[in-house]
């Protein structure tokens, strides 16, 4: 396919292309419409599940015929924390291949131009070197909690690679770090670790309560990407390459959990005491994701922990509070 830096697949230029973003409701998929939207593209696709069931090859099928986009890119996914993956890992492995397999097929038989594959880091073993690069892919066993994503995961992208090498076909993938924003899950009990902080020291704050009690040290690093970030990169993805590796899609910055709940007690203006309850587990001491190889394409985030704090705050105070 070319040099992956120089390839163009003439995505900008066209505002009028048919674009199909399925999982458009949810954090990722919400965020890359806003940003498609912002850049003027008039001709999106956008199906509910209500409306089109991707896990139903048949209805997939039928939709690629009657609708014929000439780009795809994939968000839609079952997510979840570690409970529900596992309480539920059937659920988790069979509904993310049936999605990926139906569209990735589908898409390639119906003449879609491009297609972009979504994941997460995830897929990288439990043990991978840090920060944690591409070629890290299944050289190690995976974090047991969250396998039968991951593997979901694994095989997408490999999916696409084996339809670019046999059928020479532009299908890329890229896989984010850890994401927030506006459309975030902020469930008191399934949420990830930034809206889970954000919730706690609202409420608290609300109840005029002392204290917040978190789990652990504080002492682990992470890394988070605001998910409009991630939906720049997406554009710029399929805009400038074409490549049969995925690439990570982080911000390159670490912050401590401690560090993080400090900032995330700032932007709500939690003044009581945060208490560190050091009897419970830390996780992975690190986890940060080498994001070298789309920097050097060009492509660089843009919004600041701080500020994306702050972004999604006033989203979460605006569209989950009392509802």
């Amino acid at each position: 396919m070319g040099d992956p830096a120089h390839d163009s697949s003439d995505f900008l230029t066209d505002k009028s292309a048919k674009i199909f973003v399925a999982g458009h409701h949810g954090l990722v998929g919400s965020a890359i419409v806003r940003k498609l939207q912002s850049l003027g593209f008039t001709n999106l696709v956008l199906r509910s599940h209500s409306e089109l069931d991707l896990t139903r090859q048949f209805d997939v099928d039928s939709f690629f015929a009657a609708e014929k986009p000439r780009f795809v890119i994939l968000a839609a996914a079952k997510v979840g924390g570690i409970h529900a993956n596992n309480t539920y890992p059937a659920d988790f492995i069979a509904i993310n291949l049936q999605i990926q397999t139906n569209v990735i097929d589908s898409s390639f038989r119906h003449g879609v131009q491009k297609f972009l594959f979504l994941g997460s880091s995830c897929i990288y073993p439990k043990l991978a070197p840090q920060p944690i690069p591409e070629n890290a892919l299944l050289t190690g066993p995976l974090e047991p909690t969250n396998e039968w994503y991951a593997i979901a995961k694994i095989a997408g992208i490999k999916m696409c690679q084996a339809y670019r090498i046999q059928y020479s076909w532009d299908a890329i993938s890229g896989m984010p770090t850890n994401l927030y924003g506006r459309n975030d899950n902020f469930h008191p009990e399934n949420s990830h670790v930034l809206p889970a902080l954000m919730r706690r020291f609202h409420e608290a704050k609300v109840n005029n309560a002392k204290q917040v009690v978190v789990w652990g040290t504080g002492s682990p690093l992470r890394e988070f990407l605001h998910v409009d970030d991630l939906a720049d990169a997406v554009v710029f993805l399929m805009d400038k390459y074409s490549g049969l590796e995925h690439l990570n899609v982080g911000s390159g910055k670490e912050v401590t959990i401690k560090d993080l709940a400090e900032l995330v007690k700032e932007v709500v203006g939690f003044e009581g005491d945060l208490v560190w309850d050091t009897s419970k587990p830390d996780g992975t001491p690190r986890k940060l994701m080498d994001n070298s190889k789309l920097l050097g394409l060009g492509w660089t985030p843009k919004i600041s922990l701080k500020d994306g704090l702050v972004d999604t705050y006033k989203w979460y105070v605006e569209n989950v509070v009392g509802q």
